[in-house]
């Protein structure tokens, strides 16, 4: 079925149709589509005759061209004839000149040369490799399905992926490849015939013995114009032809037995935690840049790729609306883009003069035989992304659509059991009449409406385009309170099962499954807390772990804070408000506000021990221990974390030991019994793992790792501090991780590797970025102030670790002012305070530093240690006296 290109003339010698209408057509002037469009037919059908690919043209397109070509006559009879000796037949009765297939150049020759592919040229497509590598085994496998459907929103790539897995699969099919655009209202004789005739026969049993067992294979596009002839026809073609495959694309499968439906699922984007120096490794980013370089010169900047990252995700991955919203990079820069059409991605709409299927020649497209002249005029309408959804969103039962609209509050991945809860009967709270989601997912996923992804538990999410539309419906039905009002309490529920595995060997999954309903659980919170504001202190008061957890002490104590004093909150059950006042206390320490919050952690602590629960005041002990030691009580501190040892031996709790003797551990290294500390980690370590708590067991590696450096094994300290390190970055707990990092500098300092102490001194400067330059250690200008400037809590550690650099150095005039800096931004950690005034006195041999040493070591309770005496040895006996 290789197309002949040169049957200008015939076996007899005769002047043929090609050569007729080529002569004809430059006679009078025109080009091949002024022509067609003098004719009313589509260029590509005037091309294909010309080139004798269209060896069977229908009596209505040959009469058509004869009048456009003002053949009277002679001329005209020669021309009619041409065609009809060309293996023309006469047309059904019924036939129109509206009825069209896209190109047929079948030919009844025997033993063709090679397929011949009457479609439109492939497209080169970003993403799609999973897909067509997929498709085409599905397609030239032996027992492979005989009907495949790509299914999808409208504009998410099902034509393109369709047409280019038939060029790849061309070769498979020795008896051609053949397509047809199915046009609106088309009936079975006309999709039948178009199928036949882009096959090369007018006739179905002309089309068996024309095969006669090759497989052939028929692409079948925009089948959802017309369903019903459309499963008739395929159902009549691949059961008269068994060597027959077909490929279709709609909105909706065909429905037929046996059919094969592929969703075809938007393109990948970046999330929000992405880079953005490695954004064009995602398929959705390389489609906008790709479209984008089409309307301007210069690549998105810098300063840009924020904005190209949140645009992408926006519009849902979606090709069309990423084509759509490229254009218009004509004019506005990709921030200009996010803020003007963030918020109104439904609104995108094609121009007005673009067909929805541009691969196609629109005047091929298969119509009905009734549609006449006015149904081309009403294809040349914007069509906006609301109305593509729409069209899949009435496909839908109104329980469907119902289903649809409350799904659509989730704003991140979801799985069947929160499905369940979400679709529940709201007259069967407690879930007593269980309802199946799987069948309504599958509908979903049926129409491209359900993107699913990854193997775990949630993995379903609705498209972006098809979310906004649900959620425009449920407002404007006056029912978005309600769903968000379940929504909350759905979230709240989840959150509260997965807040225990906080704590204890399942922690990773626990933080895991909650980040990825972060979205979820912050829009949540946002609407209960107007709406529901009992729902909302329920919700927050277990978040607590995981905001620390995850860096964000600060939004969640406002959080807490802000729902303890609303008086809809104020009869709220005592325990659960505790709790909550805690969970205030606990992030207030992470970000230096302990002082502000010792009322409230004695408080919870009251509650705790008036109600008899144990595990809060377990809880409260610790956090209140922990504010103590912030505000330099510190015999206070070590009184609350014995306290806590002896709750927790009296009721057994294994954990709670472990916690209390880490604590306990710091405090006999405040005291200089680095021996006892050691002690005190190796319980910790036994008894985390007999919990399973492995959070507890890194930070006790942590401690061991303070010890060793206190005790001048450097080396040893590096080691252990950095082994917790990459323990703490697989548990996300930035805070430790931070001060661990800390420790490994000051090690390396002390152990004169300034190469890669400078390293983390970098990284800790950077805000905790993983990859880091290394430079070299230049000393600062002497009462430069600019020194200090990158400010921040930690910058005593910081000046702390430039110090001992720059006593290794024998800079001691710089280490002077770092240790002197360092000592003024120690915080409310002594033994901070104390190692840098001891570097401060021996830089500086300054008897007032060890007079202010002496004050530090007596108000924190701190000892010095045998290397920081023999330090300052000379000092102490020149001043007759040893230090505290």
């Amino acid at each position: 079925m290789t197309p002949d290109h040169d049957r200008s003339r015939s076996p007899a010698g005769q002047t043929t149709l090609p050569e007729l209408l080529r002569g004809h057509r430059r006679a009078a002037g025109l080009t091949q589509a002024e022509l067609a469009s003098r004719a009313g037919v589509g260029v590509r059908t005037v091309r294909d005759l010309e080139r004798g690919r269209s060896v069977r043209p229908q009596r209505t397109t040959v009469e058509l061209l004869a009048g456009a070509l003002a053949l009277t006559g002679a001329s005209r009879a020669a021309f009619l004839a041409a065609a009809r000796g060309a293996g023309a037949e006469p047309a059904p009765p019924d036939a129109t000149p509206t009825t069209f297939a896209v190109g047929g150049n079948a030919t009844v020759a025997p033993a063709p040369a090679g397929p011949s592919v009457a479609l439109p040229p492939p497209v080169a497509l970003i993403g799609r490799e999973r897909d067509l590598t997929e498709l085409a085994g599905m397609l030239t496998e032996e027992r492979g399905p005989r009907l495949v459907s790509l299914v999808g929103l409208a504009g998410v790539g099902k034509t393109a992926l369709a047409t280019s897995v038939a060029h790849l699969v061309a070769s498979a099919h020795p008896a051609g490849v053949g397509g047809v655009l199915v046009g609106e209202g088309a009936d079975g004789p006309d999709v039948l015939a178009a199928s036949m005739s882009v096959l090369g026969v007018a006739r179905l049993s002309e089309l068996v013995a024309l095969l006669a067992g090759r497989p052939t294979l028929l692409v079948m596009d925009a089948v959802e114009r017309a369903p019903g002839p459309v499963a008739a026809t395929v159902h009549r073609l691949i059961g008269a032809l068994p060597s027959l495959r077909v490929l279709v694309t709609g909105r909706h499968p065909v429905g037929l037995p046996g059919e094969r439906v592929w969703p075809v699922a938007p393109l990948d984007v970046p999330p929000p935690e992405a880079e953005h120096t490695g954004l064009e490794s995602w398929p959705a980013v390389s489609l906008f840049t790709a479209r984008l370089a089409q309307v301007r010169r210069e690549p998105p900047t810098p300063t840009e790729l924020p904005a190209l990252a949140a645009l992408v995700r926006r519009l849902g991955g979606l090709p069309l609306a990423i084509e759509l919203m490229a254009a218009r990079g004509r004019l506005l820069d990709l921030t200009e883009l996010l803020d003007r059409y963030g918020d109104r991605v439904l609104d995108l709409a094609t121009p007005a003069d673009t067909p929805t299927h541009p691969a196609w020649d629109a005047s091929e497209a298969l119509t009905s035989r009734t549609s006449g002249p006015d149904t081309r005029a009403a294809v040349s309408v914007a069509v906006t992304l609301r109305d593509a959804v729409a069209f899949s969103y009435r496909l839908l039962a109104s329980d469907e659509q119902a289903a649809l609209r409350q799904l659509a509050v989730f704003g991140n991945r979801w799985s069947v059991e929160l499905a369940e809860e979400m679709l529940a009967d709201e007259a069967d709270r407690d879930g007593t009449v269980a309802i199946d989601p799987v069948p309504l997912l599958d509908r979903f996923v049926e129409l491209g409406l359900l993107s699913v992804r990854g193997t775990g538990s949630f993995r379903f999410r609705l498209l972006d385009a098809v979310r906004d539309y649900a959620i425009e419906q449920a407002a404007g039905g006056g029912e978005l309170t309600c769903i968000q009002r379940r929504h909350a309490e759905v979230i709240t529920r989840l959150v509260a099962r997965t807040a225990g595995d906080l704590v204890g060997p399942r922690f990773s999954d626990a933080v895991h499954r909650l980040d990825e309903m972060s979205s979820d659980i912050s829009s949540s919170l946002a609407h209960a807390a107007t709406d529901d504001p009992l729902t909302a202190l329920q919700l927050a008061a277990c978040l607590t772990r995981w905001w620390r957890f995850r860096g964000r002490d600060v939004v969640g104590r406002q959080w807490l804070r802000r729902l303890l004093a609303d008086p809809r909150t104020a009869d709220a059950d005592p325990l659960l408000r505790g709790w909550a006042a805690l969970g205030v206390a606990r992030l207030a320490a992470e970000h230096g506000a302990g002082a502000e919050e010792l009322s409230t952690a004695r408080a919870a602590l009251d509650t705790f021990r008036q109600a008899g629960d144990v595990t809060g005041e377990l809880e409260a002990r610790n956090v209140l221990g922990t504010l103590l030691t912030s505000v330099g009580r510190q015999d206070e501190a070590r009184e609350q974390a014995e306290a806590l040892l002896r709750l927790a031996a009296r009721n057994g709790r294994t954990r709670d030991l472990a916690v209390a003797q880490n604590s306990l551990a710091w405090h006999e290294i405040r005291t200089g019994d680095l021996a006892a500390a050691r002690r005190r980690l190796a319980a910790v370590d036994r008894l985390a793992a007999e919990s399973g708590e492995q959070r507890l067991r890194v930070l006790g590696w942590a401690n061991r790792a303070e010890v060793a450096r206190l005790e001048g094994w450097y080396a040893d300290a590096v080691d252990r501090g950095r082994r917790a390190i990459a323990a703490l970055s697989e548990l996300g707990d930035p805070g430790r991780r931070r001060r661990v990092l800390g420790t490994v500098g000051l090690a390396l300092a002390q152990d004169g590797r300034a190469a890669e102490a400078t390293e983390v001194l970098t990284e800790l400067r950077a805000g905790g970025v993983e990859a880091v330059p290394a430079r070299p250690t230049v000393p600062r200008p002497r009462g430069d102030d600019a020194a200090l400037a990158w400010g921040g809590p930690e910058v005593g550690l910081f000046a702390l670790i430039e110090g001992n650099l720059a006593l290794h150095r024998g800079d001691r005039e710089l280490a002077a002012e770092w240790f002197a800096a360092a000592a003024d931004h120690a915080g409310q950690d002594g033994r901070d305070a104390v190692e840098a005034l001891v570097g401060l006195a021996a830089s500086t041999a300054d008897p007032a530093v060890v007079d202010r040493l002496d004050r530090v070591c007596v108000e924190s309770g701190i000892r010095l240690l045998p290397q920081e005496s023999g330090l300052l040895y000379a000092l102490i006996a020149a001043r007759g006296g040893p230090a505290q």
